[in-house]
């Protein structure tokens, strides 16, 4: 027996079609079973697939790589946000239920802010495999959720050539590449290939560790951070407590039903 699912697909972090992170979002009135969302997931192919179960506001969001269920996810909760605002207009903000807690989603004219947790990185030794992985040797490294790689300038963000087979064997969910930006505060761009996403569009979550060390570094508590992978994206990040506010703007792309 088959069944048909509600599937939505949205450019999160975006300012035009074609830009952000895409992430496909599939609103159920309970959940599936794990291996069929991960299946869907592999099947959409793209960074991260968001599933809810919830109304009036309140929801539960669960997030899929095409490779594994993960435990914070930025673009795909901006997707899911702009979704569910769609549905219930009256809304104003939300509350969605995860396995990193209680992640408040606020309405801003047309875009949409996330109050996530920090996720502080703390000084480490660059790892012995660290040149070898990405082709440059950063001024210093972090190590939290995430290894990450600060650099001097743009331009050497840029032009990154990573192995992605080395930088899977990395320690971390992911190795963010970082340094400060030319026309903004902070530009990145972030690898996760042992997560199934050799590179990610635009990763929300990694501004939650990038965004206590560079206000702290630049002495500010507001960042305009942009994403330089091939797509490009924008984010608005402001440090609050132990609390990061990461506004973007959705573009939708397109809506219809899986059947399975």
């Amino acid at each position: 027996m088959s069944i048909r699912i509600a599937i939505e697909q949205l450019a999160a972090f975006a300012e035009a079609p074609f830009q952000g992170n895409p992430a496909a979002v599939c609103c159920l009135d309970a959940w599936l079973p794990d291996p069929l969302m991960q299946a869907i997931a592999t099947e959409n192919n793209l960074s991260e697939t968001a599933f809810l179960i919830g109304s009036r506001g309140r929801y539960k969001v669960r997030w899929f790589t095409p490779a594994c269920e993960v435990d914070l996810c930025g673009h795909a909760t901006l997707a899911a946000a702009d979704v569910v605002f769609r549905r219930e207009p009256e809304q104003h903000t939300l509350q969605f239920e995860s396995r990193s807690g209680t992640l408040r989603v606020q309405r801003e004219g047309d875009r949409i802010t996330l109050d996530f947790p920090v996720q502080r990185a703390h000084p480490c030794l660059p790892p012995a495999d660290l040149q070898k992985a990405i082709g440059a040797t950063p001024q210093s490294c972090l190590l939290g959720v995430d290894l990450i790689a600060v650099f001097a300038d743009e331009d050497t963000i840029r032009t990154l050539r990573p192995n992605p087979e080395r930088v899977a064997a990395l320690p971390g969910r992911g190795l963010i590449a970082t340094a400060p930006g030319q026309h903004v505060d902070v530009v990145s761009r972030f690898f996760a290939p042992g997560c199934g996403i050799p590179e990610d569009p635009v990763t929300g979550s990694a501004h939650c560790s990038l965004t206590p060390y560079w206000c702290e570094t630049l002495g500010k508590t507001v960042l305009n951070a942009r994403q330089l992978s091939a797509r490009g994206g924008s984010l608005r990040c402001r440090l609050q407590g132990e609390r990061v506010l990461i506004t973007g703007r959705v573009i939708p792309y397109l809506s219809g039903s899986i059947q399975v």
